[in-house]
């Protein structure tokens, strides 16, 4: 296994972060049919509330000394833990990196999790669940949800389970 690392991002981290964020905000039009903004550039909002927002925790997943994708979590200061977004770069992935990073960025806040994805994302309908069983074995549910204020986008599907310390 090459040398992965998550760790927590630092306001010195919020360029690379950026940048990873347009990666992942690209992965995910493929799904919502969502093109950027004029500017060549997707919302990001939610950079600026990982850096800053209460109850909120971003990392960044490094492969060697490189940036390969990046973890936000909030709700640290409620009852579940959610992973907003989740994210590793296209060079990284198919070896294990993911499942090592997420397993990381969880592990960090044992409690309640809940993790969303997107019904027509294959690769996140095998994944996610295969990171719900490592963690809960069995102790796991899976469920529709609206997106909030889209009333015109297919549910997402939220997974739900408990991180143990």
């Amino acid at each position: 296994m090459p040398d992965v690392s998550v760790r927590p991002a630092t306001p010195e981290d919020r360029p690379a972060v950026e940048r990873l964020w347009l990666m992942f905000r690209h992965d995910l039009s493929e799904f919502r049919g969502v093109l950027p903004a004029a500017d060549g550039t997707f919302r990001n909002d939610r950079v600026g509330c990982a850096f800053a927002g209460p109850g909120w925790a971003p990392y960044l997943l490094t492969l060697g000394e490189r940036p390969a994708g990046l973890a936000f979590v909030r709700g640290l200061d409620g009852p579940a833990r959610v992973l907003n977004s989740f994210f590793v770069a296209r060079g990284a992935r198919r070896r294990g990196i993911g499942l090592r990073c997420a397993r990381e960025v969880l592990v960090r806040h044992p409690g309640p999790w809940e993790i969303a994805f997107q019904h027509d994302n294959p690769a996140a309908v095998r994944f996610w669940p295969r990171v719900a069983r490592e963690l809960a074995g069995d102790a796991w549910t899976r469920e529709q949800r609206p997106v909030p204020g889209r009333p015109e986008l297919p549910p997402d599907v939220w997974i739900s389970f408990t991180v143990r310390p």
